[in-house]
């Protein structure tokens, strides 16, 4: 699939924080059963890997890794299984690692100076980060306006009460959540929260 294919597949993108001794392939069918099927996995934690590789094996979900910041981590990632790759900002070296290894790509971005560079390496989709403490919807507003055909994913401080706003905006395709999943949760609380994101559609 290609990283517009994935944006488009939902209104919000579960960011998953996942520690601990859980079965992430049941958390995976709980999401993708709630109608959020793109699932954003970040390595920040020793279980992210395994928690990819099992979520992965789950039908209809589209699993990624976030949180990616070197080559290293981008091989980890895709060996377990990862079918798109997030990271926090843009460099060309990780940007160049991922092109190569065919799959899709979210790019963080906060500035003008950033949409450059990517557009430099060919890429026109940003995970626009941190959103909310870059200025939120008025400073996404003013970086689109120079840049034609551009799509973002807002990450940071998106929130129940204020991701149908970032959704609102013509340039906006998903935004990524924090508040899906916390450990301890009960697979029902997740379901209530998910069935109630994927209602946030543009």
């Amino acid at each position: 699939m290609t990283i517009d294919e994935i944006m488009r597949a939902a209104p919000v993108v579960p960011v998953l924080v996942l520690d601990g001794d859980e079965d992430w392939a049941k958390l995976g069918e709980t999401l993708v059963g709630a109608s959020l099927p793109v699932l954003e996995v970040t390595l920040r934690t020793p279980v992210a890997i395994e928690a990819i590789r099992q979520m992965s094996k789950v039908p209809g979900a589209i699993v990624g890794a976030g949180t990616v910041v070197n080559e290293r981590q981008l091989g980890e990632a895709v060996d377990a299984g990862a079918q798109f790759i997030v990271s926090p900002g843009l460099t060309e070296p990780l940007s160049k690692a991922v092109a190569r290894s065919g799959v899709a790509y979210l790019p963080g971005v906060s500035t003008a100076g950033d949409i450059m560079r990517g557009l430099d390496l060919g890429l026109d989709r940003f995970k626009f980060f941190p959103a909310e403490s870059s200025g939120g919807i008025a400073a996404l507003k003013a970086l689109s306006g120079p840049f034609g055909g551009l799509r973002f994913c807002p990450t940071g401080g998106i929130r129940p009460d204020n991701a149908a706003e970032w959704l609102a905006l013509e340039t906006v395709l998903c935004v990524g959540g924090t508040w899906l999943y916390h450990r301890g949760d009960s697979m029902d609380t997740v379901a209530e929260r998910a069935r109630a994101a994927a209602a946030l559609r543009n």
